[in-house]
């Protein structure tokens, strides 16, 4: 064989093209309800979400839900992928998103407070916190613990009906009297004591 009959490296396939272009076939495959092709399409793909999960997540210890979405998510959506672009990309998009809306999701979410003692989460400064006990402790308790638990503990009205053992509903009225009753003893309060904690 002579050097001119060799084909040249730029018209060999890279082994990374031919794997991408068994992971869509399969893809294709999986689409059109093979089972055996969904199983070594995720089996191909695997670590590969994995390692870009972490990558954009830096959270290891939840990488495996983002990634378990990310496949619940592309395998609903299966049916519309028509194989222009790799499975891969594909994929990894998916991926990207899963990520993006984990993170805005536990952006909105109120942090919730580790501890028991919420006297130590609404004491702000000193007087302020003084103040504000005061005015807690002159609530009726079942109303105190829904006001506590979501606008100073940020629990879900969902987590407090539940710790409280009554419907959400009741909760969200509990909060709102609790509202009302403290917005009247501020405002009976002189106005130096009254501004602190407003």
């Amino acid at each position: 064989m002579t050097l001119s009959t060799l084909p040249s490296p730029s018209t060999l396939p890279s082994p990374r093209a031919d794997a991408d272009a068994s992971i869509t076939a399969w893809a294709l495959r999986a689409r059109d309800g093979d089972p055996v092709a969904v199983d070594r399409w995720v089996r191909a793909l695997y670590r590969d979400v994995l390692r870009y999960v972490i990558h954009l997540s830096a959270d290891p210890q939840g990488a495996d839900d983002l990634v378990q979405d990310t496949f619940v998510r592309a395998l609903g959506s299966l049916h519309r992928f028509e194989g222009r672009s790799s499975a891969r990309a594909w994929l990894l998009t998916i991926a990207r998103r899963a990520v993006v809306d984990s993170h805005r999701r536990a952006a909105a979410r109120p942090r919730v407070c580790d501890s028991d003692a919420w006297e130590a989460v609404v004491v702000p400064g000193f007087e302020d916190g003084v103040l504000l006990l005061d005015l807690l402790a002159a609530l009726p308790r079942e109303r105190r613990e829904a006001f506590v638990l979501t606008q100073i503990a940020g629990w879900s009205y969902e987590e407090a009906a539940a710790r409280s053992g009554c419907p959400v509903g009741t909760v969200r009225s509990r909060v709102a009297r609790a509202r009302a009753t403290l917005a009247g003893m501020l405002a009976e309060r002189p106005t130096g004591a009254g501004a602190a904690v407003a």
